[in-house]
């Protein structure tokens, strides 16, 4: 680890406290996207592992985010002016990015604790006692910041900054997103092979009984056996 020096950008108390006004991009969760269009939160995780959403522009913390310009394209599906009113009014300072090419660095805990060369737990601990610069956004009740703002309030505060993990959050190195749920379909699976037909075997059919119940045990089935006379 190393000082707030060097290759990090220092910033003053003054330029700390402009970080308040920044620009922040709109971005969706599960549950922005699925207020945005009225469905269930689950619904918008299907359309994840459906491919009907595309990969995330963002993963911070493991958790992924679209580009508000990415949910619009959403094949056949529209969204209502009011929800968008009211998803825009939540973010006063928020602006569309195209691409996630244009995105800024946004970090979540996961990032910061890397950036400040601590835990999770302690950066959680510093955000509700309030030792923390206040999150830019929180999606899916998870708080995202922009690098600039915890680089500036680290600052201020005397913290260390670890100056490797800012770098690698600069060419876009991160942590893959958290495995959780049903898995993304990669292709279409194939069509289940049918039940096996009901047999009827004598006692004179030994061999083909034993032959048929091995069969549909080996498929993963299971048989019941009823006697007649």
């Amino acid at each position: 680890m190393v000082p707030a020096t060097g290759s990090i950008v220092v910033r003053t108390a003054e330029k700390a406290r402009d970080m308040a006004a920044a620009r922040i991009p709109y971005l969706l969760g599960h549950a922005e996207i699925a207020d945005l269009f009225g469905v269930e939160r689950q619904t918008s995780a299907k359309w994840r592992v459906d491919r009907t959403l595309p990969e995330p522009d963002l993963v911070a913390s493991g958790n992924p985010y679209w580009l508000l310009t990415t949910v619009f394209a959403l094949a056949g599906r529209h969204v209502a002016e009011d929800r968008l009113r009211e998803y825009e009014a939540k973010i006063p300072n928020g602006y569309r990015v195209e691409s996630r090419e244009f995105l800024p660095v946004i970090v979540g805990i996961q990032e910061v604790a890397l950036i400040l060369g601590t835990d999770q737990q302690t950066v959680s601990r510093w955000r509700h006692r309030k030792r923390i610069a206040t999150a830019d956004l929180v999606l899916s009740r998870s708080p995202l910041w922009l690098l600039d703002t915890i680089t500036a309030d680290a600052t201020e505060r005397g913290r260390t900054l670890v100056a490797e993990e800012i770098e690698r959050l600069r060419a876009g190195v991160r942590v893959p997103q958290k495995p959780r749920g049903r898995r993304v379909m990669t292709e279409p699976r194939p069509p289940k092979k049918p039940l096996p037909g009901p047999q009827c075997f004598t006692s004179s059919e030994q061999e083909e009984a034993v032959a048929f119940v091995t069969e549909v045990l080996a498929e993963g089935h299971t048989t019941v056996i009823r006697p007649k006379r």
